[in-house]
């Protein structure tokens, strides 16, 4: 399984948890000896300002943050094209998905599932897409952007029970036709972490129905590090969710 990734995303670029010191180290340490790790690439102004306005941009470029939250997106863009045809990771930061068209909050600046989206259906790769958010926090700015345009769905299940949770996720991948399921994989749901509602077993068991609904429809996907602040069970369940995208 390919994950995009880079040494860059190591930095304290802010003083905001998605930012703190370790927390790529966590994931790595976790991960590094079941995958295979691509160096990742910044995205181009283009494909930026397809999903964001030119004030956006200019603004966090003024607060020093353009590189880093380029080479997210890039990094995003990246996973999704292998994600056309298997499963891929996109262990990143910034996160994105607060990020909207012309502002930004929530420790994000560009939002990475939309501009990797919007770039697959402008390459003409796809037409129609699903996004599983299952981020503790609403992913307002995803559905600021995307929202409207038509061809993507999105999901942002909001059940405070585990068992429900789930029962949640799998009704509505159940039934999806799309040609591509994007994840916002933020883990902060855990029970060890802001939400505390899930256990390391169900992101492998969501992962396993994001497999099985992919399988189904002759598809394949991607997903995209968003939250997740404990960095002592956060490569756990970021392996674990994995696995559970292979089939495992």
């Amino acid at each position: 399984m390919k994950v995009f990734t880079h040494e860059d995303f190591k930095s304290v670029y802010v003083s905001d948890p998605a930012a703190s010191p370790g927390r790529i180290e966590a994931v790595l340490a976790a991960i590094r000896n079941e995958v295979e790790l691509d160096q990742a690439l910044p995205a181009g102004q283009d494909d930026i300002l397809a999903v964001h306005t030119k004030s956006l941009v200019q603004g966090v470029e003024r607060e020093g943050l353009y590189n880093i939250a380029a080479l997210a997106a890039g990094a995003a863009i990246q996973t999704a094209i292998a994600g056309l045809n298997e499963p891929a990771f996109g262990l990143i930061r910034p996160p994105g998905h607060h990020a909207s068209a012309d502002h930004h909050w929530g420790f994000c600046y560009f939002n990475n599932m939309a501009i990797a989206l919007e770039h697959l259906r402008s390459k003409g790769f796809i037409k129609t897409a699903h996004i599983l958010d299952f981020d503790l926090h609403y992913g307002d700015g995803t559905v600021n952007i995307l929202e409207g345009k038509g061809y993507v769905s999105i999901h942002n299940p909001d059940e405070s029970d585990r068992k429900h949770y789930l029962i949640e996720v799998a009704a509505r991948l159940d039934s999806l036709n799309v040609d591509i399921i994007g994840v916002s994989a933020g883990f902060d749901n855990h029970i060890e972490d802001w939400g505390h509602v899930l256990y390391t077993e169900d992101y492998q068991e969501m992962g396993r129905m994001v497999h099985n609904t992919c399988k189904k429809l002759g598809i394949s996907c991607f997903a995209l590090l968003e939250g997740g602040y404990n960095h002592s069970v956060l490569g756990r369940n970021v392996l674990a969710f994995l696995r559970g995208l292979q089939g495992l």
